[in-house]
């Protein structure tokens, strides 16, 4: 499944989750979602994104142990059917509002109960929720200077455009001449 997909799934069954273990297994669920994510941005994503993308992926693997809960100990993650991640922008910005909602999902669950050991794993899988959101505006950060740096870029060239054309710095504007080639293979 496409990973805008499911991340939109795994929001949705947040959403309806009913009580304290459907809100345990859907951010266990939102954490292995992580996980996946960032280990295929790490190997197949953007190179801006790579050193964060492995950060994300560690936290999601560590994160995801810190709630016990029978999907993760049967090990059911729907973050398995994760098979692309076609639009790297959608799928974070969509995480990011997922592990927000997971966050917020379990303050209320650490603070309606009375169980010291469910409170203390809502306190370690908000604080790795928060961690990984963290990540995650970090590579939506690193993509809208990406997406700035090529947009001044192209402005730049198009500065350089003359009334007969795109201007070459080797050649002028009517393209490498025979010495422009020759200075443009020394360079290389």
């Amino acid at each position: 499944m496409e990973a805008e997909r499911l991340v939109g799934v795994s929001r949705r069954a947040l959403a309806q989750s009913r009580g304290t273990p459907d809100i345990i297994a859907e951010a266990w669920q939102a954490q292995a979602l992580a996980q996946a994510i960032g280990s295929r941005l790490a190997a197949d994503g953007p190179k801006e994104l790579r050193g964060e993308a492995r950060g994300l992926s560690e936290i999601g693997g560590r994160s995801s142990g810190a709630l016990d809960h029978p999907a993760a100990r049967a090990g059911v993650a729907r973050a398995a059917q994760l098979s692309e991640l076609a639009e790297p922008r959608a799928t974070l910005t969509g995480l990011g509002a997922l592990l927000g909602e997971v966050g917020m999902a379990l303050v209320g669950v650490a603070c309606e109960t009375d169980e010291q050991g469910l409170y203390w794993q809502c306190m370690e899988a908000i604080d790795a929720a928060d961690e990984s959101m963290d990540r995650v505006h970090g590579m939506l950060r690193r993509l809208d200077e990406r997406d700035r740096e090529r947009q001044q870029d192209l402005e730049r060239g198009r500065g350089r455009d003359g009334p007969y054309g795109v201007y070459d710095a080797l050649g002028g504007p009517a393209g490498p001449t025979a010495a422009g080639r020759g200075r443009a293979r020394l360079r290389e």
